[in-house]
């Protein structure tokens, strides 16, 4: 049994932490907001702050929503860097900055401490299923240490590289993720407006070369009309923004992203942040003055 600490106890790392304590570990946990109970019930030890939570556990993981979120809870006013001592391992498994993921490690790593960076891709029903990718950079003798605990909330677990391997393949992922939700909306939305029964087609296709994912899951939201997150525009707004600023640097162009990004802003402006990513439809609709499913 391990001494874990769990700071970000929201969507996803509720069950990711209800996994490592199924499994019988110590788990050590905070957030900003209460507790789950479900989580207490379970044994979860709670924690004052995240330097409360770095000084109880050996290996401290890291579930917040953006890049500043990450910085405050090691860096904060009471933030785990004032707890780190020698032979601790900070794993972060939020979805940031590779670009700040690098200088977050380097100032754990001058504490005699280890850092690895393991951002995941499922949502809300892979973190419940533990089911999720995990997408890891870092040392390889860190990873073999950690490996065991990620196959607790995970299937599909690959050291991509070094520090920031992990953010970086995440943000190739989020791109995939968007460019495809605006193929299955544009398909769908097609479909429809043609005459066709939108949630037949999707079922045809699955069966073929166009099947994903995607086309599965957020295909069925699309055509049921359920948006409830899930997985919010406002974090794939954050992912995307992550792709395209890393891009300005590197002077290369994403001219998809880019597009499905403005759709994800006309969601927001229409109240959307929240929605789920799948709601990316909805701006396609406006922009065709039709709905999935809508009669003729």
């Amino acid at each position: 049994m391990s001494k874990l600490g769990f700071v970000g106890l929201g969507i996803m790392g509720a069950p990711m932490a209800g996994h490592l304590l199924a499994a019988g570990h110590e788990v050590f946990g905070f957030d900003v907001n209460p507790l789950p109970v479900d989580l207490a019930a379970k044994g979860l030890k709670a924690c004052t702050s995240s330097k409360d939570v770095a000084q109880k556990c050996d290996i401290l993981f890291i579930m917040v929503p953006d890049t500043p979120h990450v910085g405050a809870v090691l860096f904060g006013e009471n933030g785990a860097a004032e707890a780190l001592t020698k032979g601790k391992i900070v794993v972060d498994m939020s979805s940031i900055s590779p670009i700040e993921t690098k200088d977050y490690a380097a100032k754990v790593v001058a504490k005699g401490c280890d850092y690895l960076d393991a951002p995941v891709s499922g949502g809300e029903v892979g973190a419940k299923a533990a089911t999720l990718s995990i997408m890891v950079g870092g040392k390889e003798e860190v990873f073999a240490k950690v490996k065991p605990l990620f196959e607790l909330m995970g299937k599909n677990i690959t050291l991509v590289g070094d520090v920031g391997a992990g953010q970086t393949a995440k943000v190739a992922n989020q791109m995939i993720v968007a460019m495809t939700i605006e193929a299955v909306g544009e398909a769908l939305l097609f479909a429809s407006k043609a005459g066709a029964d939108p949630a037949r087609v999707r079922q045809a296709l699955m069966g073929g070369f166009a099947s994903s994912k995607i086309l599965e899951v957020h295909g069925d939201r699309m055509v049921k009309r359920t948006f409830d997150p899930g997985f919010r525009i406002a974090l794939h707004q954050k992912d995307l923004n992550l792709a395209l600023n890393a891009a300005r640097q590197m002077g290369i162009s994403l001219p998809n992203t880019a597009t499905c990004q403005e759709l994800f802003n006309a969601c927001a402006a229409h109240g959307g942040s929240g929605w789920d990513h799948s709601a990316m439809v909805k701006a396609l609709e406006t922009l065709a003055n039709f709905e999935v499913g809508q009669k003729g």
